[in-house]
């Protein structure tokens, strides 16, 4: 339990655990309770807490590629690039450029002036529902920094997917079907996930006005913050 991967899982784990009880509780008081109240508090409170928790599981999820590429490609120097050091070092700056980034960006979505009403088509606090009940030209400002975490994010999707051509690459070359097997079936899961994840996340913070709609924002929502943190546990444990 020790072991690099399984002192990852903990990490992204936390972070799985994070996100889910950031909106879901409270999703479920309201559903129960038929009311849709939330603090200001409240809401500065959960776009951090969201924001914290996404950025910290795609930065995991690349670090976690990178282990598995270390010990595909290159086991014999998988002890000196992945020791307890390194991999210390590695969550640490996950959790700590997450942590900038969503105080970089709950600060300046609640420096946005709100004239359009207090209401959202939403079932938890997110950015581009926000920008549209502001009045501010300022918007564009929180506009450019969604498009630096798009581009974040985009950069570690990119990463992973090379990361895991070349561990495609050197598992085709195992002479035994039950390993490459083995290994297809540990790697095509968590890459569906990433994808999953990643696509769904770039497309509802990048899709046009245009195609946007109440129920395709709802859906898009369940499907990068609640689906995946809950097929992790599948993936990675039950497995």
């Amino acid at each position: 339990l020790h072991t690099p991967m399984f002192f990852f899982l903990l990490n992204l784990a936390l972070a799985d655990l994070g996100s889910i009880c950031t909106t879901v509780p409270k999703a479920m008081h309201n559903s129960l309770w038929n009311t849709s109240n939330i603090s200001y508090t409240g809401c500065a409170s959960q776009l951090f807490l969201i924001f914290f928790f996404i950025s910290a599981e795609i930065c995991l999820l690349t670090i976690m590629c990178y282990d598995r590429y270390v010990s595909i490609c290159k086991p014999l120097h998988y002890g000196t690039l992945l020791g307890s050091r390194a991999c210390a070092h590695m969550a640490a700056a996950a959790w700590a450029s997450a942590f900038l980034n969503a105080l970089m960006h709950t600060a300046n979505t609640f420096s946005l002036p709100l004239c359009h009403g207090n209401a959202l088509g939403q079932f938890f606090w997110e950015i581009p529902q926000i920008l549209k009940l502001s009045c501010s030209h300022s918007n564009l400002r929180e506009l450019g920094l969604i498009a630096v975490s798009v581009s974040l994010g985009l950069g570690c999707f990119v990463f992973i997917v090379f990361s895991y051509v070349q561990i495609f690459r050197a598992v085709l070359r195992i002479p035994s079907e039950q390993g490459r097997h083995k290994a297809f079936s540990t790697c095509l899961p968590h890459l569906a996930v990433v994808s999953l994840f990643v696509s769904t996340g770039i497309f509802t913070y990048l899709k046009p006005p245009s195609i946007s709609s109440p129920s395709l924002d709802l859906a898009l929502s369940v499907l990068y913050l609640v689906v995946p943190p809950a097929l992790n546990p599948l993936i990675y444990s039950l497995r």
